[in-house]
């Protein structure tokens, strides 16, 4: 009776950590879908700045794949709202990019990069008053989101 229950125990004991190694291997190996679409995005950003317009647009397409995939399986969450929102924006899709926009403020009314960007949409779409309405909301925050929105109202530089 002893034997067994050692053999079985040694049996539990190997396959948990059989199955312990495996799994924790295969989960370190792969990005997530939100963390994929944040590094096209970055790339597409450095696109932009070199003034390469059509790579910039495939990045951000490839991305917002990504990014609705990643709020499919993990909905509500402010940051990948928030990417969603800045892809559409960039492609073009100013109503889209507002809501989502506005689903992730539903979430988290203070994210930075969401006041911002939304800031920067309402100055893309003529809607000064709103704009000025999410500098307000960074005000005081000592963020660069702050400066960023402040100079594209100010016409200083533009983003959107």
């Amino acid at each position: 009776m002893k034997k067994i229950f050692v053999v079985l125990l040694l049996t539990m004991g190997l396959s948990s950590n059989l199955i312990a190694a495996g799994s924790s291997s295969s989960s370190s190996d792969t990005k997530s879908n939100y963390d994929k679409a944040v590094k096209l995005i970055k790339a597409a950003k450095k696109h932009e700045i070199d003034g390469n317009m059509n790579k910039a647009k495939k990045r951000y397409e490839r991305a917002l794949k990504f990014l609705v995939t990643s709020n499919k399986n993990k909905p509500n969450k402010a940051d990948t709202l928030n990417y969603l929102g800045f892809t559409t924006r960039k492609l073009g899709d100013f109503e889209n990019g507002e809501k989502y926009y506005l689903q992730g403020l539903a979430i988290d009314p203070n994210h930075k990069g969401i006041n911002e960007y939304l800031g920067e949409l309402y100055v893309a779409t003529n809607r000064h008053n709103l704009a000025v309405e999410r500098l307000e909301v960074l005000r005081g925050c000592g963020c660069e989101e702050y400066d960023q929105l402040k100079a594209v109202i100010a016409g200083e530089k533009s983003k959107y």
